[in-house]
């Protein structure tokens, strides 16, 4: 019983010393073997403290916001500053806060405000041109203009105070330090007053139209967040020459007045609606289409070349911008046409083969119709690095975060990943790698599916990975001298992945080495999946008592020594039995005692020789 304890825990402790030889020559040999699971453990554990501590972080900032937000509510309502039915409706906090000039909620407003000046741009003319300002309908006049005096005013004492610009780099609130401040106020100039004394004229009105900043602000904040903005832009030109032909009719309409309505041939002369009639006239004149009668006075025949002029520059600078905006709009599109064009007389000139050609088209077509653009590369180039990461996070973070062999590694080196990332498109059948080739690249699945195929006559499915699978990986880190693809890989459909070069993802990973160590650890288990573990032959139908441990093998210098000991032993017995027989002889023969001695000296003589040759045959060989 004691024997069998003692070798069994002989045995455990000759297992724990091979275990611990074995991990320090791996470590020896590899300096990436430290234990997998201690370091997964590890990153995950940080990182998830990490998440935790900023969510807890995120969580105190809105509280605090919420907090701040309430105190400063309570304290508006406190004192008057808010009226009450803010509890009701909190989206009216809006007013109380500085906000940006990107603000969604600002837009809208700047379109109320842009209204508000149109109406006093577009009518102002009218009323005071044509005769459609009658005491009957005054009061409707008169109440849409006190409207629009009334958003101007809310403009300036609400809004604009708490805008935030920028002036010489620097955030500015106060809209006192603003040039368009100054605008604001000449735009509300109450000159109505002498309406007491004029009575009621529309050209008092004159001043609203200084607040056209507001408009021009309103259509490049427009432009900012419309996906399609050269359509808008065709619209906004198209009202330009709409209005200088709007404004033409009221000035001709107002001429033909002053001089006498149907008192010449050139003059308006009353018939119809006025308002059709002349402006009827000014698309002729200012578009030159001709067909206008003489005109006969010297009033005439200059308000007539006025027109002329203004109508050749200002017809030829509204083409000149409609060509600008379509040939912006449809810039992209030009430009793919041009190199679709360009590659096909490329091939062309070269006798490409017909099916490689037809599949370059195919790849053309699908990149464009898909991404709208063949290399997105060439539009973020321009970008300082900064953004240029903001926009890589907001488009690709959400699928490399996904990929397994990221999790767990350092989140600023993923980001610093995301900016060497490159999109490309594969067509159906294409091979994005070949087994045996030298890995330079991994590979992540952005979208579509690829599969992986071998065989013997290489159309064998093994597996099928999509949207969010990497491979190439263990190829790009070179885990076990492996630096050469294991498998063929195609593309099953259209498919857009996402290419890491060798080369960018070694210069980042200097920066990380625990991130190193985690990929190759992985990259390492990945590639020993597959592998069948060894089998170790063991009774598993009942356990038995464990043999002793075998004794280790006698060195050689030892074993020798013992031998010589042993035959001199011996030799040493066999040469006191003939002394003794030697004796007895001499005794009884004392005649041949000089016979026997010499006898007796050989046999030493021969004996001593024996010896001391058996002795140099041993030990010769390990000497």
């Amino acid at each position: 019983q004691t024997s069998a304890m003692v070798s069994e825990r002989l045995q455990e402790l000759v297992k724990m010393f091979k275990e611990r030889t074995e991990k320090a020559k791996e470590k020896l040999i590899d300096p990436d073997s430290s234990d997998e699971d201690s370091i997964i453990t590890c990153e995950s554990t940080c990182f998830k403290k990490m998440k935790k501590q900023e969510h807890s972080q995120e969580h105190i900032n809105l509280r605090m916001d919420r907090q701040q937000r309430g105190d400063v509510r309570e304290f508006l309502l406190h004192n008057n500053v808010l009226p009450h039915n803010t509890v009701l409706f909190p989206h009216l906090l809006f007013l109380s806060f500085p906000f940006f000039f990107s603000d969604f909620m600002y837009v809208l407003w700047m379109l109320l405000v842009s209204l508000a000046w149109n109406w006093n741009v577009w009518f102002i003319p009218v009323r005071w041109a044509f005769p459609y300002q009658t005491p009957d309908n005054i009061l409707y006049w008169l109440l849409i203009d006190y409207v629009c005096d009334l958003i101007y005013i809310l403009d300036i004492t609400v809004f604009q105070p708490r805008l935030q610009f920028v002036r010489e780099g620097d955030i500015v609130v106060n809209e006192d330090k603003s040039y368009c401040f100054q605008f604001d106020i000449a735009s509300l100039v109450p000159l109505e007053f002498f309406y007491f004394k004029t009575g009621i004229n529309p050209l008092l009105r004159l001043p609203r139209l200084l607040k056209i900043y507001s408009f021009l602000e309103f259509n490049e904040r427009l432009e900012a967040i419309l996906t399609k903005a050269y359509i808008y832009r065709v619209i906004r030109t198209t009202t330009y020459l709409l209005y200088c032909l709007h404004f033409n009719a009221c000035l001709y309409h107002w001429t033909s007045a002053f001089i006498g309505l149907g008192s010449t041939q050139w003059v308006y002369n009353g018939d119809g609606n006025g308002y059709i009639r002349c402006y009827y006239f000014a698309v002729k004149t200012l578009i030159n289409i001709g067909g206008v009668p003489d005109p006969t006075s010297l009033s005439e025949t200059v308000f007539q070349l006025i027109n002329y002029f203004i109508g050749v520059f200002v017809f030829s600078i509204m083409i000149g911008q409609m060509r600008d905006v379509v040939g912006a709009a449809t810039a992209a599109q030009t430009y793919y046409r041009t190199c679709v064009d360009n590659t096909i007389k490329y091939m062309s000139s070269y006798r490409i083969p017909r099916d490689v050609q037809n599949r370059v088209k195919m790849w053309y077509n699908y990149t464009w119709q898909s991404q709208g653009m063949l290399d997105e590369q060439e539009l973020l180039t321009q970008l300082p690095e900064k953004m240029r990461l903001d926009i890589a996070i907001d488009v690709n973070y959400s699928i490399v975060s996904k990929v397994p062999l990221f999790q767990g590694c350092d989140r600023q080196m993923i980001f610093d990943m995301l900016k060497s990332l490159h999109s490309v498109v594969y067509l159906p059948g294409d091979y994005v790698c070949k087994k045996g080739e030298v890995g330079r690249e991994m590979y992540i699945i952005k979208a579509g599916e690829v599969q992986v195929v071998g065989g013997p006559d290489g159309r064998t499915v093994f597996a099928t990975l999509r949207a969010g699978s990497v491979f190439g990986e263990i190829s790009l880190l070179a885990v076990g001298g492996v630096n050469r693809r294991t498998a063929n890989v195609i593309a099953h459909g259209y498919a857009n992945l996402f290419i890491l070069d060798k080369k960018d993802l070694n210069e980042i990973l200097v920066h990380y080495p625990e991130s190193k160590k985690l990929l190759r650890k992985k990259a390492r288990k990945m590639l020993n999946k597959g592998k069948k573990p060894e089998t170790k032959v063991e009774a598993k139908e009942a356990p038995q008592v464990p043999a002793a441990p075998l004794r280790p093998e006698t060195p050689k210098l030892l074993r020798a020594a013992l031998e010589m000991a042993e035959r001199s032993s011996r030799l040493k017995g066999a040469m006191f039995k003939v002394k003794e027989k030697t004796t007895k002889s001499s005794l009884s023969l004392q005649v041949n005692t000089k016979t026997s001695l010499t006898d007796h000296k050989n046999f030493l003589s021969a004996t001593e020789s024996s010896l001391i040759f058996c002795s140099s045959s041993h030990l010769a060989p390990l000497l």
